[in-house]
């Protein structure tokens, strides 16, 4: 029997793309239309998108309302689809707004299955501190976003110890992941277009090239990875992929450190183009202060770059140290540069480290496997 499922998220293609966005499509993308068709209900940041549109397997209802009234507004949307379309299953992106309205929808129609993916990247206190003075008034709403779901899904172990501590002991560990077969065979020309990205970038043969492919807020720790440059030779570039609240603050910073030959900002960079940018470096590094697990270490790892992370949030899933990356201190930007070092002159540690990683890529977060592992929560 077909599943009617109707999404929830804040956020979807083709303006603003993070983690959990990304794996929506994927997932959607591979389970057939024979076996389910998606809805979803999102916010229409910018005017010009179409208030629907179909992308990929997912027919997308934008709605115009202040972010504030996207929780009451969104809900209103999914129950008057739901009058025509008789949804079986309601999915949440995040305990977000989108959680909110996620809520309100399963109150009213309790028979519906609702499931809630935990995609988090920012600290878990962080709703608390979003919703300020109101938080006494709101805790008790906010955790039945978790208690009211038959079934949460969580990106990392982190978050999945997350659920539990809400009060909802039914989580599956079902992780983000990466296109393995276009990547790992370089269906996508990595190496070639790597190479040409380089020339553009103006980085001559004999130059190093870290790079970061991130949002650039606080949370990325983006700020530690450029005073690290201060540490690592002249020869060394930093690449960053990325766009956010930052950006001028930390062309400012680049700038105060005599850095502003060797930082490279690339700006927004379309998902699948990522792996072509991976391609032009030698090493990734992102010094997370908070992580929910971070798809761009995985595609890192599948490029076959080497990895400096964090040991903080869901990374010591897929990263441990010496084995498929280096870990560095929180924080700590001599050491962040250290390992980057590593990374650069030993290139026997340089090459373990990518081999081990690509191979538990292959065999743990390879999107074909995953979206298996989420249809049939979605079918259960």
């Amino acid at each position: 029997m077909k599943n009617k499922i109707l999404i929830f998220s804040l956020a979807y293609y083709p303006t603003l793309v993070g983690g959990a966005e990304v794996a929506v499509k994927e997932i959607t993308d591979r389970i057939k239309e024979s076996e389910a068709s998606f809805d979803m209900v999102t916010l229409r940041y910018d005017r010009k998108l179409p208030k629907f549109e179909k992308i990929g397997n997912v027919s997308v209802y934008r709605i115009t309302t202040p972010k504030i009234f996207f929780p009451i507004v969104a809900f209103l949307k999914a129950s008057f689809l739901n009058h025509k379309k008789q949804y079986d299953v309601i999915w949440s992106i995040m305990a977000n707004r989108a959680g909110f309205s996620a809520l309100f929808f399963k109150i009213f129609h309790p028979k519906t299955r609702y499931i809630l993916t935990l995609q988090e990247g920012d600290s878990l206190g962080y709703p608390k501190e979003r919703m300020g003075i109101l938080w006494p008034f709101l805790k008790r709403l906010f955790g039945q976003i978790f208690t009211r779901a038959n079934a949460v899904t969580a990106i990392s172990s982190y978050l999945a110890n997350w659920s539990r501590e809400m009060g909802n002991n039914k989580v599956f560990l079902v992780p983000n992941g990466v296109d393995v077969k276009r990547i790992m065979n370089d269906e996508l020309g990595i190496k070639v277009g790597g190479g040409e990205l380089r020339k553009k970038f103006g980085v001559g043969e004999n130059e190093k090239v870290v790079i970061t492919t991130s949002r650039l807020v606080p949370k990325n720790g983006v700020d530690i990875l450029i005073k690290a440059m201060t540490y690592l030779p002249p020869s060394v570039k930093l690449l960053m992929v990325g766009v956010g609240e930052l950006e001028n603050e930390l062309k400012i910073l680049a700038h105060g450190f005599g850095l502003k030959d060797r930082v490279i900002f690339a700006g927004f960079v379309e998902p699948p183009k990522i792996p072509n940018y991976l391609g032009a470096a030698d090493v990734f590094a992102r010094p997370s202060r908070t992580e929910g697990q971070g798809i761009s270490f995985l595609e890192a790892m599948a490029v076959g770059i080497p990895v400096v992370a964090t040991p903080v949030g869901g990374i010591p899933d897929f990263l441990e140290d010496k084995k498929t990356g280096l870990f560095c201190e929180s924080q700590n930007a001599e050491d962040l540069a250290r390992k980057i070092n590593i990374f650069l002159r030993d290139g026997e540690v340089r090459k373990i480290v990518i081999d081990n990683a690509r191979i538990m890529i292959s065999e743990r977060y390879d999107w074909n496997k995953i979206s298996v592992e989420m249809e049939k929560v979605l079918k259960a």
